[in-house]
């Protein structure tokens, strides 16, 4: 008897270690209610790009057209690009060496214009919301200069070109505080090959909107490391089949943007339901199983994701500006998955495929 009751104990134990090994899992999942939040719902399409900086192959903007039109038709409310906030960029430079390598990187510097306009960051953010609270219907390209200049002090370089485009061409010129040397920096800017202006910044300006958004987040100081192991042991992880089947797609999508739709093409790839697997496969899920000590695939991933999230988050903010929006998020290609991931989980959130908006 006493040997039947030490067995059976023993099971409980097994089984009650078994029971606590299992991963928990919550029991509410806010993709899954079906109840109907109050109001039309918001519409967000997001838009896997290449990032067009990385293209060798030469083109002009016009050559986007055929994507810019087929998302002119879609007519979104709101453009968000990722680029970093100057709020952001700002709040970085104050964080020190830590960030140094990410500001060069991806904060252009507002302060030859806060100097022309006599703010600081902080100021000009203040004060451009404040003119675009009051913005008139017909602004006079006085106002329109000026505006541009405060986005370029907000650290809004992109939202600056938005004013720039909107522009007659006879217009764009320095007055109203801008500098020789800011108009040729703006003029310039109309044509670098970024997605977040030849893209976002002339839908925006086709559309009639007055600016666009940036949600980037660079913001991770986490990995002090060594970078050089960091780097072998991630391009290691990243030596596998998927991504070998994905440099071979790109090499054929890039063959073919000379051809009539070739950018249409390439951009339908990019938004295809299959591409997250392809990309998971050859990224982090690669990176996950990466074997080192220090763990860095997992850092890295660790950092994709904490980015992502804060990118969501800030589109999130966006949306609660005007419940009920149409929002297109132009971000690279790899972000896509992550994103609509995370988008999908909110209850007044409708995600928009953007497959069937590029056909």
């Amino acid at each position: 008897m006493h040997r039947v009751s030490r067995i059976f104990i023993l099971l409980l134990a097994t089984l009650s270690l078994q029971a606590q090994a299992q991963p928990y899992h919550p029991s509410f999942h806010p993709e899954a209610l079906n109840d109907s939040p109050a109001g039309r719902h918001n519409e967000v399409l997001v838009l896997g790009s290449p990032h067009l900086s990385g293209l060798t192959a030469p083109f002009s903007a016009r050559a986007l057209d055929p994507v810019m039109g087929k998302l002119a038709a879609w007519h979104p409310d709101v453009i968000v690009t990722e680029s970093s906030s100057g709020l952001l960029c700002e709040w970085m430079r104050r964080r020190g060496e830590g960030l140094a390598a990410s500001v060069e990187r991806y904060c252009p510097d507002p302060s030859p214009a806060g100097k022309a306009v006599g703010l600081t960051v902080v100021q000009a953010n203040d004060e451009a919301d404040r003119l675009l609270a009051d913005w008139p219907q017909t602004p006079s390209p006085a106002q329109r200069r000026r505006l541009a200049l405060i986005f370029l002090a907000a650290g809004e370089p992109n939202s600056a070109v938005v004013q720039w485009l909107r522009l007659p061409p006879a217009e764009r010129r320095n007055a109203d505080g801008l500098t020789i040397e800011l108009v040729d920096w703006l003029t310039l800017q109309t044509t670098r090959r970024n997605e977040s202006v030849l893209i976002g910044a002339r839908l925006a300006a086709r559309l009639g909107l007055e600016r666009v958004w940036g949600m980037d987040d660079q913001n991770f100081a986490g990995m002090a490391q060594d970078e050089k192991a960091y780097g072998a042991a991630l391009q290691q992880a990243w030596n596998n089949p998927a991504t070998k089947a994905r440099l071979v797609q790109d090499k054929r999508l890039d063959a073919q943007l000379g051809a009539v739709d070739g950018w249409l093409t390439l951009y339908r790839a990019y938004n295809a339901p299959g591409y997250a697997m392809e990309a998971y496969r050859s990224d982090w899920g690669a990176a996950l199983r990466e074997p080192s000590r220090q763990g860095y695939g997992r850092q890295y991933v660790g950092y994709w994701e904490t980015r992502n999230l804060r990118m969501v988050a800030n589109i999130r903010e966006l949306l609660t500006r005007a419940p009920g929006s149409r929002l297109l998020v132009i971000v690279g290609a790899s972000h896509k998955a992550y994103c609509e991931a995370y988008l999908d989980q909110m209850r007044d959130v409708d995600l928009v495929d953007a497959e069937a908006v590029l056909h």
